[in-house]
């Protein structure tokens, strides 16, 4: 766990100075400064002050949410051609029908047929057609090359990035444009 990353995070969050957590925890903005960087390590009782002048304890400071799979690639998908509508449906997303929204790639042969599509708030979906892009969800960053997915709730800041330009059929529901 990156400490300094975290508290650095929290701090910012709080619209707080360096300088103002270390008057508020009764500490050196030198020490806040070599903490963020992770030069130095506080003891339980300091991190304990510069937890509470955060907002938050030591328990939700260590919590860690077990990260879920965003990126998804071809040998994650499953597949099942259907004889009967002469079409060939592969999910993107595996366990996708636990979601609100169940991406899908729809190949239709001739004389094929579609199914209704229903998306829920809350959720995004993306497919990289060509190219490569670079995720960001909050802190972390996802690298997502051509054909494969991505898939997450929106709840926390997230945008899209590409360095060499990329095309994506990208869901976002509710649409937020």
């Amino acid at each position: 766990m990156d400490i300094g990353r975290k508290i650095k995070n929290l701090r910012i969050q709080k619209g707080l100075t360096q300088e103002e957590l270390a008057n508020r925890a009764e500490l050196t903005k030198g020490f806040i400064s070599q903490l963020e960087r992770d030069l130095t390590s506080p003891s339980i009782a300091t991190l304990t002050d510069i937890l509470q002048c955060l907002g938050t304890n030591l328990a939700d400071f260590f919590h860690e949410e077990q990260e879920e799979q965003v990126v998804f690639s071809k040998n994650d998908y499953f597949e099942k051609v259907d004889g009967e509508l002469n079409n060939r449906i592969q999910w993107l997303i595996p366990n996708a029908q636990k979601n609100e929204m169940e991406p899908i790639l729809l190949t239709l042969n001739a004389g094929g047929s579609t199914y209704p599509d229903n998306p829920h708030e809350g959720e995004e979906f993306g497919y990289v057609l060509k190219g490569s892009i670079i995720l960001h969800i909050d802190s972390r960053k996802y690298t997502v090359k051509s054909g494969e997915s991505f898939y997450y709730r929106a709840e926390k800041p997230h945008f899209l990035e590409s360095k060499h330009g990329a095309v994506v059929l990208w869901v976002s529901t509710p649409p937020s444009f």
